[in-house]
């Protein structure tokens, strides 16, 4: 019998998962009131890859308002952008 039959099968990769690059809002607060962030401008500035979509997360605070463009954000993540005064959008 060949090796490849005799083998045990394991495991089961899901081709439709989707990865998310994940990034906190103290990591925001380096930048000017007022800016408009994408994946690209983080990924220009080097603070992401840019190979997969981007979550952005509630941890830490946002004390500057700012126009974030992400893919998903966390509900914490949405309180504290909307207390700083800043801006959502979903792409």
């Amino acid at each position: 019998m060949p090796l490849t039959r005799r083998i045990p099968k394991r495991g089961f990769r899901n081709i439709f998962k989707e990865e998310y690059e994940i990034l906190n809002l103290k990591d925001l607060n380096r930048f000017e009131p007022d800016t408009v962030i994408t994946p690209e401008f983080l990924k220009e500035k080097g603070i992401i890859k840019g190979k997969h979509k981007l979550k952005i997360l509630g941890m830490g605070e946002l004390k500057i308002p700012l126009h974030i463009k992400a893919h998903k954000f966390s509900k914490s993540a949405q309180e504290k952008i909307a207390q700083a005064k800043g801006k959502m959008e979903v792409l």
